[in-house]
């Protein structure tokens, strides 16, 4: 199962940060970081995802929900701060999962609205 695979990579590499080890739900992974982040990963395959997170009560994300062709990044975009929607430069879908997570969850640690 993927997402039982990202969380056993989630609590390796990020130990230290962590609040709680990752709680696995039925289709999602909830990762609760030290530093107030909270982050939902929902991996249906490898193209199909949506990774979403609350910061200081925003909420965004990013997915695969083919609906901006316009973006340069379709189907992956970016829903950011004040519902913007952007392209995305951190995921590919088709990609290795976890090289998509953990590089969104480099980013947020480093900028919770990649701003």
């Amino acid at each position: 199962m993927l997402h039982l695979a990202l969380k056993a990579e989630i609590a390796s590499r990020y130990a230290s940060a962590l609040q709680t080890e990752p709680v696995l739900s039925q289709d999602a992974l909830t990762i609760f970081f030290l530093n107030g982040l909270v982050v939902e990963i929902r991996y249906l395959n490898i193209n199909e995802y949506s990774i979403q997170w609350l910061w200081n009560e925003m909420l965004l994300r990013i997915d695969t929900a083919p609906i901006h062709p316009e973006l340069a990044s379709f189907p992956q975009h970016f829903h950011g701060i004040n519902n913007s929607i952007n392209p995305d430069s951190l995921t590919s879908p088709g990609q290795d999962p976890w090289l998509n997570v953990h590089t969104v969850l480099d980013a947020l640690l480093d900028n919770p609205l990649l701003t």
